[in-house]
């Protein structure tokens, strides 16, 4: 190592080691680190000129029109023998046009306008690049780089078609600021209709996004965004890294979906897959030079066993660039305002998470398992987006709890600011599997909540899509099952399993959010108890859509039930929205009562009730309560408009007593009716945060 470990100061890495001292004997790795991570920050200096102009490859790869209309083709093939473009703009001759080959496996063509001074390749018009590699093979290739990719119907291929419109969307609206409070709004742009088929960007611009803020969700995570070309793959088998999928529309229809938002002061993530690529060769990045190498790891090291997919290689200088490039063309082209990294576990260790129970032993997350080239680009990486892009926000999805993933990358850590709770959608599950009512442990549940690394915030959720797919079903499915078909009306009284559903769904969600996390998510749907599962078409199931939608039909029924845990949904976001809970430090948690089946929380001044008890209501339940004073309810799950017993007069005002209880100096006696949670505030306090 050119450079002493010894020498290598990270900035705060003394505040990081007084917050977990459990660190210290990994001191040298944060090092480590944090000394490659530098000196790649010295390498972008020295050879790009730093990481803005790097980060804007976009600019020069791909295809370039030039202000006299004259276009520049760029592409990095390192182990072909020659390029050429071919496409409609000469007829598909693949020998006319050939790139001249530059250094360090790079080419580039350079073509005149026509005669009227107009570009020689026209919008929306057709083109492939021709591979010609050492071993004689003459290969027809996607540009890594291309922005709109298209596939006929009765083709497999996708194609890569020249997007470049006469009159590109300009986005009127800024930014919206970064909230304190996160509320996400998990999205899949095709699946959002009752219809069965493709759904549009247009159709959720226009009927999504209005119920997304009616909600009052914040933030919308959208998924399957970057082009796939296996729709069933959920977005998750990424094709075109640089184009928005078009089977939902147009480049320029997914910009004003975003601008409609930011217009509703509503932030748009991207999920982002950086993680693995797509075995495609023909309208994907493996082998584009005809070489198992080029973007990825050669051999065993390049292949996802379990996801059959390629591995990129990130200490490759042009990888790098890639990708780094992508996200900021996500920002800038479309002004996303951050991103979800999907399958981050999988980038982190080399063994890819695969057979590894994670334990929570330290020794886990350091040494030789870790992929600290995979790790230094996730550094890279919200180290420049955090400093291009002061509001960006960034999540990771990880499932082994490495630390330090969200501290900042000054103090050793990854960056992130968020990471998911993965832990807690498959403890409900679990419960709902396995438990009676009458057995489920208060405990255990506080303990999945509340189990989460000190300053590092987490997005809580009851459940995602992944809870949703096929193989599985969502909460109300669980709870309700064949009763939804039957049984939802509301002009006929609840039956037992109805009941229970409703009840059970609305605290499942309401615990969640306030005690489980710093952000919190919902798959679109599940907030009124979508029923059944998601499955895409595919030829398992006949290329059926009829899984493949969300039925927001239901909820525009008065006489349906979904519309009572609609607005029960709709109400505890806003609560939050006026309260601050999630942007409140944890909970302290004063009960959990095994016997009474009880729940009691205090935080951002406000006091949290749950009593999951299936038949017993508690009329003189002491509760203990931090500041003194008059409270009264806020949110009350058993109110008759979400479907409850309406047993709570919301007129009562309940008073502290200086009898101190649970390490609280005061308390207070409340009514809790069975299967109900209530979020009281102090009518004393200013709650403006």
């Amino acid at each position: 190592m050119a450079e002493s470990e010894s020498n290598i100061s990270v900035p705060h890495l003394k505040s990081l080691l007084q917050m977990d001292p459990y660190l210290k004997p990994f001191e040298k790795d944060f090092e480590r680190r944090y000394g490659l991570f530098e000196k790649q920050l010295a390498f972008l200096e020295e050879a790009e000129g730093g990481f803005d102009h790097f980060t804007r490859s976009y600019e020069s790869f791909g295809v370039q029109r030039l202000q006299d209309n004259s276009l520049v083709f760029k592409e990095w093939a390192p182990a072909a023998e020659a390029l050429f473009l071919t496409g409609d703009f000469n007829g598909w001759d693949k020998f006319s046009h050939p790139y001249a080959k530059k250094e360090f496996g790079k080419w580039e063509l350079h073509i005149p306008p026509k005669e009227d001074k107009t570009p020689a390749v026209t919008h929306n018009s057709k083109l492939k690049v021709v591979v010609h590699t050492s071993a004689g093979e003459r290969l027809y290739r996607i540009s890594p780089w291309a922005k709109y990719v298209t596939r006929h119907e009765k083709s497999v291929i996708y194609d890569w078609v020249h997007w470049d419109p006469p009159q590109p969307y300009i986005h009127k609206h800024p930014r919206p600021q970064k909230p304190r409070s996160l509320r996400i709004y998990e999205s899949h742009v095709g699946i959002a209709s009752p219809e069965g088929k493709i759904a549009s960007y247009s159709n959720f611009t226009h009927n999504v996004l209005p119920r997304i803020k009616d909600l009052g969700y914040n933030s919308i995570q959208l998924m399957a965004i970057m082009e796939h070309a296996y729709y069933a793959s959920f977005g998750y088998q990424v094709t075109s890294f640089f184009a928005a999928s078009s089977r939902y529309g147009t480049p320029e229809e997914l910009k004003e979906l975003i601008d409609v938002a930011h217009s509703l002061g509503i932030i748009v993530l991207l999920d982002v897959v950086h993680s693995h690529a797509s075995k495609n060769t023909e309208d994907g990045l493996n082998l584009f030079d005809g070489s198992d190498s080029c973007f990825f790891h050669s051999g065993p090291r390049g292949e996802h066993s379990l996801w059959d997919s390629r591995l990129f290689n990130y200490s490759s200088w042009e990888v790098l660039r890639f990708l780094l490039s992508n996200l900021r063309w996500w920002m800038e082209e479309y002004k996303f305002d951050g991103f979800r990294f999907d399958g981050v576990t999988s980038m982190l260790y080399h063994h890819h998470g695969i057979g590894s129970g994670f334990s929570g032993d330290y020794n886990e997350y350091f040494g030789l398992q870790v992929d600290e080239d995979s790790l230094v680009y996730l550094m890279l990486a919200n180290h420049i987006l955090h400093t291009l892009y002061e509001d960006c926000i960034t999540i990771a999805e990880d499932v082994s709890g490495m630390p330090t993933l969200c501290c900042p990358v000054q103090q050793g850590g990854l960056g992130f600011d968020y990471r998911l709770a993965m832990a807690i959608p498959d403890k409900w599950i679990q419960i709902l599997k396995e438990f009676k009512d009458e057995d489920w442990n208060m405990g255990n549940i506080v303990f999945t909540m509340t189990n989460r690394r000190y300053g590092e915030k987490c997005i809580a959720y009851a459940e995602s899509h992944d809870q949703a797919l096929v193989g599985d079903k969502t909460l109300a499915f669980w709870l309700m099952d064949k009763e939804m078909y039957t049984s939802m009306s509301a002009l006929i009284p609840m039956n037992s399993i109805i009941d229970r559903g409703i009840q059970l769904h609305k605290m499942i969600r309401l615990l969640t959010h306030s005690l489980g996390g710093e952000g919190y998510l919902n798959f679109m749907g599940n907030e009124f108890g979508h029923p059944e599962w998601l499955d895409f078409p595919r030829i398992g199931n006949n290329e059926s859509y009829h899984y493949a939608r969300r039925q927001y039909n239901l909820v525009d029924m008065d006489h349906l039930r979904y519309r009572q845990l609609y607005a029960f949904d709709r109400d505890m976001n806003r609560t939050e929205d006026n309260y601050g809970w999630l942007a409140a430090p944890p909970a302290y948690v004063s009960v959990k009562h095994e016997g009474d089946k009880v729940i009691v929380f205090e935080r951002a001044n406000l006091i949290f009730i749950f009593n999951f008890h299936p038949f017993n209501s508690y009329s003189d339940y002491r509760v203990a309560v931090g500041p003194a004073g008059k409270y009264k309810i806020k949110l009350d799950s058993d109110e008759i408009q979400y479907g409850g017993h309406g047993r709570l007069d919301h007129n009562t005002e309940f008073f502290t007593e200086a009898m101190g209880l649970n390490n609280r100096p005061n308390s207070m006696m409340v009514y809790i009716p069975c299967r109900t949670a209530i979020v009281l505030a102090n009518e004393e306090i200013d709650y403006c945060y």
